[in-house]
């Protein structure tokens, strides 16, 4: 006769290595991207970060700048890291910080025309390489479902990043950093 106390804790224990191995996949994957992806563009002098970066100050809401919050916000990246990573970007030339036509003590990062040269002109051909090579054998029905899954991981992991409160900073808190990073 089954027992149905080690039936569920044979459940319980599945349950556990199957979430042990998937994010132990995404950890694998995430640092994977990162080394892959940042030699796929390094020709431009770009890593993955600074590519994802150049992606979001591309997008049609973003002309004339985003607020240095809204982008954290948006790449789901710490002050710390978006000020570090903008800083090198300035000092590159893809990006500039700007002073908020509206609000002069907040400031804007703004995609430089060498920017804008390299993500419209260089950019999108390695790029495409990239996603070639590491889609390769995904049919189009596995890349929708991948992308369903990973929204219905990130929008549970939003949630307990909102429920923590921690990392909550303020729009003038992150812009200050970005501010300080201006001379790095």
């Amino acid at each position: 006769m089954d027992n149905p106390q080690k039936n569920a804790e044979k459940l319980e224990k599945s349950h556990d290595d199957l979430a042990n191995r998937i994010f132990f996949r995404l950890y694998q994957c995430a640092n994977m991207l990162h080394k892959t992806g940042s030699r796929a563009v390094e020709s431009l002098g770009l890593t993955t970060q600074q590519w994802a970066v150049l992606g979001a100050l591309s997008r049609p809401e973003s002309d004339g700048g985003v607020g240095v919050g809204e982008l954290a916000r948006y790449l789901m990246v710490s002050r710390q890291n978006l000020s570090g990573l903008v800083g090198r970007m300035e000092r590159d030339g893809h990006v500039e910080l700007v002073s908020d036509p509206a609000d002069r003590r907040s400031r804007l990062v703004r995609m430089t025309r060498e920017g804008a040269r390299v993500w419209h002109d260089e950019a999108p051909e390695l790029i495409r390489r990239f996603y070639d090579q590491a889609l390769a054998d995904f049919s189009v029905g596995d890349m929708a479902h991948m992308l369903h899954y990973l929204l219905k991981l990130l929008d549970n992991m939003q949630r307990l990043d909102k429920a923590s409160g921690v990392g909550a900073e303020s729009e003038a808190d992150l812009d200050a950093g970005a501010e300080n990073s201006k001379g790095k």
